[in-house]
């Protein structure tokens, strides 16, 4: 596929942004920003895997010059004539990493989940591009490597998760050498006071309802078992330049603090706001600036109460799962990633019980042939194996 090459017809004054899983739940809140911004933003490109007729509206709402369909197969399949006059289709994964890298675009939203979405970020940062991550698993898998490529390549690393982007904020009350201590919230997921027995016998369903935040499925089962924790202490290590040691975790099942800071004088910064992510995500696409937000606010007239504790280790094994790799590097990250993209798969087809999720993972990574050093080829290749070994430790 020959790479894109259509003249730019929109302002330059706008920022144009190319959005990698438009479709999903944080591509989704995406396209209400740009369509929000007045005009400050452009939605140059779309992306989805296969939720076509999707894709077909947003693009009928943006106007995008590409819309960009990875699964190429699928592609075929789908009419594509609702598409507006002047958007172009590009098929297969290839047409990500050739898009990301085109002139025209400014800013890549990385919100593809999963380490389906490390290849085109990784040549957003080869282009030097402003990246807006909400694909925790690229910094997971690949956190040195990224950095150190975005340092080489100039490219600026914004995060969009919502307790990353809350320590970004914080972080700007105080100089590198001031910080103590990350430390990092989470709700709970729907089990946070259910017991070792409870948790036995959680069912799909039961672990897809999340009480504070609307994720899609991989992403709120990982909620439930605190691997998104896991993960998130993991890109926290990389992103934020820190060791395991000074990371933490505390439970907050409001999902109004999204994170803290605390300095070497005791001081804590937080960052507060309703669990909605277009908030993260419009910081990271208007950045430097903010603007007027779609998001909901805290309603200062009404009476809040804000509880945090620490969590249970034991009853949710995957937070140590996460300080080890973190503490480790190298190519722990991506084997604890891939190990648990695939257990989460197959407890969703109904192959595992949700307390055999983190244990898959451990198995695996405890098996794995470590690197400190890995290439991205290494890496690639070790996530297939692992997802292999999980089929393995399912059928054993």
């Amino acid at each position: 596929m020959a790479p894109p090459t259509a003249e730019t017809t929109e302002s330059r004054d706008a920022k144009r942004v190319a959005v990698l899983g438009a479709t999903g739940s944080v591509g989704a809140s995406a396209v209400e920003v740009i369509a929000a911004s007045q005009g400050r933003l452009k939605a140059i490109a779309l992306s989805a895997h296969q939720r076509f007729d999707r894709l077909i509206e947003q693009a009928k709402r943006l106007k995008p010059r590409w819309v960009i369909a990875t699964d190429a197969a699928a592609a075929k399949k789908q009419s594509w004539r609702r598409l507006p006059k002047g958007t172009e289709l590009l098929t297969g994964p290839e047409a990500l990493e050739q898009t990301v890298c085109h002139k025209d675009v400014d800013t890549v939203l990385a919100a593809i989940v999963g380490t389906a979405g490390l290849q085109s970020t990784w040549a957003a940062v080869d282009a030097g591009k402003t990246v807006a991550l909400a694909n925790k698993e690229a910094l997971v898998a690949a956190g040195p490597q990224i950095q150190k490529l975005a340092r080489q390549r100039g490219a600026t690393l914004l995060p969009v998760d919502s307790e990353h982007s809350a320590i970004y904020q914080a972080l700007k009350c105080g100089a590198a050498n001031e910080v103590e201590r990350l430390v990092l919230t989470a709700s709970g997921g729907p089990f946070r006071t259910w017991d070792a027995d409870g948790l036995r016998q959680v069912t799909v369903d039961e672990a897809l309802a999340h009480p504070t935040w609307d994720m899609g499925p991989k992403i709120t089962i990982d909620s439930a078992t605190l691997m998104n924790k896991a993960l998130e202490i993991v890109e926290a290590r990389w992103l934020f330049d820190l060791p395991a040691e000074r990371l933490m975790v505390m439970i907050h099942p409001q999902s109004v603090v999204h994170s803290l800071v605390e300095f070497v004088d005791g001081s804590v910064i937080a960052q507060l706001s309703p669990p909605d992510m277009r908030l993260p995500i419009q910081y990271a696409l208007e950045y430097p600036h903010r603007r007027e937000a779609l998001a909901e606010r805290l309603d200062w007239t009404q009476r809040m109460v804000l509880e945090f504790e620490p969590p249970d280790f034991d009853r949710f094994p995957a937070l140590e799962l996460g300080f080890r790799a973190a503490r480790e590097g190298g190519t722990a990250g991506v084997v604890v990633n891939a190990a648990n993209e695939a257990a989460v798969g197959q407890f969703l087809d109904g192959e595992l019980h949700f307390t055999e999720i983190v244990p898959a993972c451990a198995s695996v990574l405890e098996s794995h042939h470590f690197s400190p050093s890995p290439t991205l080829k290494e890496l690639l290749e070790l996530d297939q194996w692992a997802r292999r070994e999980v089929e393995n430790w399912v059928c054993a």
